[in-house]
């Protein structure tokens, strides 16, 4: 009985790495093999002629998954039974990436026609992404089906805001089956990428009503932002870089931003108004090792969130439709 259970265990043991509940480590090794070659060359050609996509897509995976779980519902267009979620507050004119998904796809369609889903594509996207712009690369389990529908309640009420309090932010993430901690380096994600002007104009001139800005906000970078960002409404689209020092470059330089009262979003200089938070910023803009660790297990963990397997949904043929 004892070398039974010492059997199954270490059976256990093994097994673990390759299966995470119906998703699986291997799930393409034998249908797709050359997947992740198919997305990250896609990806690496179209950051050839667009500097922000890494950004914009790690972004789109954040979306589809915090709001309606990762089915890839963000990446349909509107259609007589349903609204689009690209349609939603947080994604209208701000939300990219669209194309290059598709391209994707058509490409991984001609390899392995019907066998790959537009959720594996994107929550690959994502960490093709984050490799390429030289952050970490974590282990991804797939097997992922497709939504049948879009939510865009869901994605305007789920996907947080530059405008939030902390507490309600983390409370969207715990909702999900997310902690602190994965509030704190899922943010660490605006190490690369560009914020409009509207998400954080309100820090500059006039605070709260006080007539001045947010004394948070170092005073020479907001001196800086107001050059970009005058307070008129032709220039709330205009992008300011979240991290002006290493903008394209995947790194742990927002934490330092941070420390130095120099984060762009309201929501980004919050982690360091609770204790808590305020020492995980802290030990990530000190250790970088640490911050790229950790940020690769909550992508892993995020990428789990609200899927569907199995028969459940299907295998879209294009991913702006329902087949």
């Amino acid at each position: 009985m004892q070398r039974f259970s010492i059997s199954v265990v270490f059976y256990l043991l093994i097994l673990r790495p390759f299966v995470y509940g119906q998703l699986d480590y291997r799930f393409y090794d034998s249908k797709c093999p050359n997947l992740t070659k198919i997305v990250r060359f896609g990806i690496w050609s179209a950051m050839a002629n667009d500097t922000r996509i890494a950004a914009s897509l790690l972004r789109l995976h954040f979306h589809d998954c915090i709001s309606n779980g990762c089915e890839g519902s963000v990446l349909l267009d509107a259609s007589s039974s349903f609204q689009s979620e690209k349609d939603a507050n947080p994604n209208r004119n701000s939300a990219r990436g669209f194309e290059l998904i598709d391209t994707i796809k058509a490409n991984v369609e001609k390899a392995c026609p019907s066998t790959v889903s537009c959720a594996d594509i994107l929550t690959l996207a994502a960490r093709e992404a984050v490799f390429l712009t030289g952050g970490p690369y974590w282990s991804l389990a797939m097997g992922r089906r497709d939504g049948l529908t879009a939510n865009i309640t869901a994605a305007n009420t789920d996907i947080p805001s530059p405008f939030e309090p902390l507490e309600n932010i983390t409370a969207k993430f715990t909702t999900k089956g997310l902690n602190l901690n994965d509030v704190v380096v899922l943010s660490g994600a605006h190490t690369i990428g560009f914020a409009q002007c509207f998400t954080f104009k309100p820090r500059l001139f006039d605070f709260h009503g006080s007539g001045a800005p947010d004394p948070q906000l170092d005073a020479s970078l907001a001196t800086s932002l107001q050059g970009v960002c005058p307070n008129q409404d032709d220039s709330d689209t205009n992008l300011v870089p979240l991290d002006a020092v290493t903008t394209t470059k995947f790194d742990n330089i927002y934490f330092k931003r941070l420390v130095n009262n120099s984060g762009i979003l309201g929501s980004d200089q919050a982690l360091m108004s609770d204790n808590r938070t305020a020492q995980m910023v802290i030990n990530y803009s000190k250790f970088p090792f640490l911050f790229a660790k950790d940020f690769g297990a909550s992508m892993a963990k995020l990428s789990t969130v609200g899927v569907i397997t199995g028969q459940d949904g299907q295998v879209r043929n294009k991913c702006n439709v329902v087949n």
